[in-house]
């Protein structure tokens, strides 16, 4: 009997670890995520305009898919 109520102290214990680690890193991804953005297209045309030059449409496109295939 013992044995049994060690072994579901420590289920228990597993199950609450596990809902507790799942919330705090999720608020840690979305605070992340708040603070630093993905990339999006505005912040590829502001980083072609820092190199002096004029991006098409075309390119801030290549360069999102690029992006894309390697996430």
């Amino acid at each position: 009997m013992e044995f049994w109520m060690s072994l579901l102290y420590v289920v228990i214990g597993m199950v609450i670890g596990a809902i507790g680690g799942w919330y705090f890193t999720r608020r840690a991804v979305e605070k992340q995520l708040k603070e630093n953005p993905p990339v999006n297209e505005k912040m590829i045309r502001a980083m072609f305009l820092q190199m002096g030059r004029k991006p098409s449409e075309a390119q801030i496109r290549a360069v999102m898919k690029s992006m894309n295939q390697h996430q």
